[in-house]
């Protein structure tokens, strides 16, 4: 068995995932407290965003292509509809893997709750939206 993804869905994906980042992140959301829990400051984000953004968007793309890889594995297993295993997969990726990851480094580094759970929350908000837009794209 080869695993095939939607290069369209793969793409969209993570174009909705730096939407939602975008949105998220934004002062008239999270951003302020999202800066302030974080220790930035205007300055700080100014100075250093274009590595930020370049690693953001090759991350989000890497991402959003396993997502769809194992949501393609996970459909060829349980044979759900795709768009259910495709959402699924996405939650359980937060679960197991990205919203564990957060805490344990953020409980080490000594990082306000609240900003684990923000940063958490964005990205259960992204993997889903990524599993929806890829849930829509079928190989």
């Amino acid at each position: 068995m080869s695993v095939e993804v939607n290069w369209l869905g793969v793409i969209l994906a993570a174009v909705a995932a730096m939407v939602i980042g975008f949105v998220w992140y934004s002062r008239g959301v999270f951003g302020n407290t999202w800066m302030e829990l974080a220790g930035l400051n205007d300055a700080k984000m100014k100075k250093g965003m274009a590595g930020p953004m370049v690693a953001t968007v090759i991350s989000v793309l890497l991402t959003s292509w396993t997502l769809a890889m194992l949501a393609f594995m996970a459909n060829a297993f349980f044979k759900h509809s795709f768009m259910m295993d495709s959402v699924e997969t996405a939650l359980w990726v937060w679960l197991g893997i990205s919203a564990t990851t957060l805490v344990i480094h953020n409980s080490f580094e000594q990082k306000p709750w609240k900003l684990t759970a923000m940063n958490a929350a964005n990205r259960l908000v992204s993997l889903l939206a990524m599993g929806f837009v890829i849930g829509l794209f079928k190989p």
